[in-house]
């Protein structure tokens, strides 16, 4: 068999698996679980990664993580290798790490720092914004250097966030609003004088639909998360319908204190994807620790007070987050196969706080560490029956399971969307 025979049967797969996951996502029934194949079928999977991962923006960092100029990080999304790196004049710039000369990866380490990107194969060498510099006279005199940059990745910051896409041409919607009203949220916490205090990566075998199904509801909360219910309030914001009157009422009381120290907190939506709201921890609790007192004794920003609640973002398809007054935890999925997950957690802390002295990371992780663990082994018991033979798509709670039914039906108009352009 030719190597073109071989590329035809691939295409034709592709298109099979286009058409199958239209007819599937068309048909699906509102408010109901998706059919089996789009939780564990591998070349669906791929239909995923093609248009959600490689064309939507994701969420990659946070730019205190490479404070200083030649600072980088990497990430994988799918079989593309991402690097975010801060320039000179302090720009910060993503490039697929992916040499020019012959495709190796430049940078193989998670985190690191660098005066110039260097490919460990051949030595070709590109500046931090991403123009070759060297490529050893062996090429000839008549190559072109200028040609041979690394290819840019989109990339935009606000609030301290970087989010990347690797379409050429990314989706603009209502993103730059979000981006805008993060940026504003963002602010009382100083990001930039901040700094990455510890980081997990925990590999989940389960689809990441259902990871992400798994966050977006505290249904399983009281069953499955006591550390976390030690300190969180399970309502979802301040529009979940089973909010009692009592929270509302609380909800309102915190609110007149955050009003008056200028602190933005009111709910804010752009479509499905993007939410921003400040939502108050239980009463007399500080921050989400084990016991609700003070995960680190230098408050962010220009924050006075330990009672700032917990301001969530959410940011689909991949990230969410707890945004508190001494530290803050942002969480990342990315997707490894149609089985398996990678959710990264990483804690941050004002950039004077002294570790041992200020702040205690075993403590400042234990909730979360916990809370993590517990929802692997959910996600994966529900990936096993999934599996079944004898699964089939099941109802939805439309009080208690609303930001699931909304992030199904982001992830259904958006695939849909994107497979028809």
């Amino acid at each position: 068999m030719s190597h073109n025979d071989l590329l035809n049967i691939t295409c034709a797969s592709l298109v099979d698996a286009s058409d199958r996951m239209t007819e599937l996502l068309e048909k699906r029934q509102p408010n109901y679980s998706l059919p089996q194949a789009l939780y564990n079928d591998p070349t669906l999977f791929r239909i995923d990664m093609e248009e959600i991962f490689q064309k939507e923006w994701l969420f990659a960092g946070m730019s205190s993580e490479i404070p200083k100029k030649g600072d980088y990080f990497t990430l994988e999304i799918g079989q593309n290798p991402v690097l975010v790196v801060r320039d000179a004049e302090g720009n910060i710039n993503a490039f697929h790490n992916t040499c020019r000369h012959r495709g190796s990866r430049l940078c193989s380490q998670h985190r690191g720092k660098v005066a110039n990107l260097v490919c460990p194969y051949h030595q070709w060498t590109y500046d931090l914004k991403g123009n070759l510099l060297f490529a050893g006279t062996e090429m000839g005199q008549t190559f072109d250097m200028k040609q041979h940059g690394l290819k840019k990745a989109q990339c935009k910051t606000a609030g301290g966030f970087i989010f990347i896409c690797l379409a050429d041409t990314a989706p603009s919607s209502d993103f730059d609003s979000f981006l805008a009203t993060l940026e504003e949220y963002m602010a009382p916490y100083d990001v930039e004088n901040t700094k990455l205090a510890v980081e997990s990566h925990m590999y989940e075998k389960a689809n990441w639909k259902l990871v992400i199904e798994n966050n977006r509801e505290c249904y399983h909360c009281a069953g499955s998360h006591p550390e976390l219910l030690n300190t969180l309030l399970e309502w979802d914001d301040t529009n979940d319908p089973r909010a009692p009157q009592t929270f509302l009422d609380y909800y309102n009381q915190q609110a007149a204190d955050w009003d008056e120290q200028g602190i933005p907190h009111r709910h804010q939506s752009f479509g499905l994807r993007n939410r921003i709201v400040r939502m108050p921890l239980k009463e007399g609790v500080k921050v989400m620790t084990i016991d609700g007192a003070e995960g680190c004794s230098k408050l962010l920003g220009r924050f006075t007070s330990y009672f700032q609640g917990s301001m969530r973002i959410l940011h689909l398809p991949n990230s969410w987050n707890h945004m508190q007054s001494d530290h803050f935890i942002v969480f990342r999925v990315l997707p490894i196969s149609a089985q398996e997950t990678m959710v990264t957690t990483k804690w941050f802390v004002h950039k004077d706080a002294v570790e041992g002295v200020d702040y205690d990371p075993e403590r400042l992780r234990k909730v979360w560490d916990a809370t993590n663990d517990q929802d692997r082994i959910l996600g994966e018991e529900n990936q096993r029956g999934i599996n079944s033979v004898g699964y089939q798509p099941g109802p939805y709670s439309e009080t208690y399971e609303f930001g699931v039914i909304n992030f199904i039906d982001w992830y259904s108009e958006t695939v849909l969307k994107n497979l028809k352009e």
